[in-house]
C-alpha cells in the first residue's frame, strides 16, 4: 500500500485504514463504504492526497457484495449484517482511536455510496455530514441478474422498499449531505435525480453535483470528485472540542 495506508482486521474482517501524517484538531475521521467490485482508495493518490490535506484518517471496511444493508450476506457473513458490523464493530473501533460519532462523516462510491447515504438517513444523529459518488441507489434493477441479491431480497420490491429513498424522513435528516453522479452514469443517475427532487420536496437541505462529468461510472469519476467530497465531510462535520 501507498504511505499511510495498512490493513488490520476489526471483529475477524479486514479493514483498509489510513492515517494522515499529521491529524485534524477536531478529531475528525471518515468511514469509507466501497462499491460492489471493490477497489481500494489506497490505489488512488487523489483520495489520499486530501485525505492528508485535511489531515483526516480513514477507515474502510472490506465487505465484499454486501449492499451494507442490515440482512444477512453470506458472501460478507452468515451471523452479522454488514450494517450491524458497521455500528457495533467498525464505529466503536473509530471512536476508541480518534473520535466518536457525530464526528465521523460517511463516505461512499456506488454501492458504497448509497449504502452511506441509508446509514445517515437511519441514523442522522449519529452520522450528521455524509457524501456519495454515484450511489446506486437503485439497486433493484440488479435484482434479476444478481445472485447475491437473490439470497438476500425475495424479490425487487423487496429490494427497492430498503433503498435509500425509502429510508429518508421528512422531520429526521443528516444535517449536511452532498452526492454526485457523472451525467453520463446512464445506470445511476436517474436514481440520483430523483434523490434530488424528493429532497428539494420535502425542503431538507442538501449539495448536489449531477452535472460533472468524468468518465461516467468509477474511479475516474471518484478521482475527480476526491477533493469534492473529502472537503465537504472536513467542512461539515462538528467543529469545537471533542
Amino acid at each position: 500500500m501507498s504511505a499511510g495506508w495498512r490493513e488490520i482486521r476489526v471483529n475477524g474482517h479486514p479493514c483498509d485504514l489510513f492515517e494522515p501524517s499529521r491529524g485534524n484538531p477536531h478529531r475528525h475521521s471518515v468511514l469509507y463504504l466501497h462499491g460492489v467490485h471493490g477497489g481500494k482508495l489506497a490505489d488512488h493518490p487523489a483520495f489520499t492526497e486530501s485525505l492528508e490535506r485535511h489531515g483526516l484518517p480513514l477507515v474502510a471496511p472490506i465487505a465484499g457484495p454486501c449492499w451494507w444493508t442490515d440482512r444477512i450476506c453470506r458472501a460478507f457473513d452468515e451471523r452479522v449484517t454488514a450494517e450491524r458490523h458497521l455500528l457495533d464493530h467498525v464505529v466503536p473501533m473509530i471512536a476508541d482511536r480518534y473520535g466518536g460519532t457525530p464526528r465521523i462523516g460517511l463516505l461512499g462510491t456506488s454501492m458504497g455510496g448509497q449504502g452511506a447515504l441509508r446509514l445517515a438517513y437511519k441514523y442522522p444523529r449519529l452520522f450528521p455530514a455524509v457524501a456519495a459518488l454515484s450511489p446506486a441507489i437503485d439497486y433493484q434493477i440488479r435484482w434479476d441478474t444478481d445472485p447475491i441479491l437473490r439470497t438476500m431480497y425475495a424479490d425487487p420490491e423487496s429490494v427497492r422498499q430498503d433503498t435509500a429513498l425509502l429510508w429518508i424522513h421528512p422531520l429526521h435528516w443528516p444535517a449536511h449531505q452532498f452526492f454526485g453522479c457523472d451525467p453520463a452514469d446512464t445506470r445511476w443517475w436517474d436514481g440520483a435525480d430523483r434523490l434530488r427532487m424528493k429532497l428539494a420536496s420535502l425542503g431538507i437541505p442538501f449539495e448536489a453535483d449531477l452535472e460533472t462529468s468524468a468518465g461516467g461510472h468509477g474511479f475516474a469519476y471518484y478521482d475527480r470528485m476526491a477533493e469534492r467530497a473529502i472537503g465537504f465531510l472536513a467542512d461539515r462535520l462538528p467543529k469545537g472540542p471533542a
